[in-house]
């Protein structure tokens, strides 16, 4: 006997992750969870880079490959941006971007859209794309001693 549901097929939920951003500063770069969830969340990321069109990649990786840096906590438990304070990949990407000096309360900052590309699984920066800003410090004020 024929089931009353055949030939019907379940519709696939596909959860919207939001933007794709990649914030870049003078010491660090950060990348919001948007990132890691259509990354997949993996633990170790490559960052490529291609000088001529200005364009950062990232795409999953080892622990054990060669260039892999640590990334992603696993789904569920990323709950926070992602910062990446290696030296070698702050200067391989900061050199696409201008970042303004700004006084000493507050930091300048270049904000670029990522574009997903599932079946390559990478997620491309376009810095030529980027946007400027500032925000204030955050965490600890430095104390100024008193003379």
């Amino acid at each position: 006997m024929a089931s009353l549901l055949q030939g019907f097929e379940e519709v696939r939920l596909v959860k919207p992750v939001g933007k794709i951003v990649m914030t870049v500063t003078d010491n660090a770069v950060r990348f919001n969870k948007a990132t890691a969830v259509v990354l997949g969340y993996p633990a170790f990321v490559k960052v490529l880079i291609n000088e001529r069109t200005k364009q950062i990649a990232i795409t999953p990786t080892t622990a054990k490959a060669d260039n892999g840096i640590k990334f992603s906590k696993g789904e569920g438990k990323q709950t926070a941006s992602i910062t990446v304070r290696d030296a070698a990949v702050v200067e391989a990407i900061k050199q696409f971007f201008e970042i303004a000096e700004v006084p000493e309360d507050q930091v300048a900052y270049q904000s670029v859209l990522g574009e997903s590309h599932p079946n390559d699984k990478a997620v491309i920066f376009d810095a030529t794309k980027a946007e400027a800003g500032v925000m204030k410090r955050r965490g600890r004020k430095k104390t100024v001693a008193a003379a």
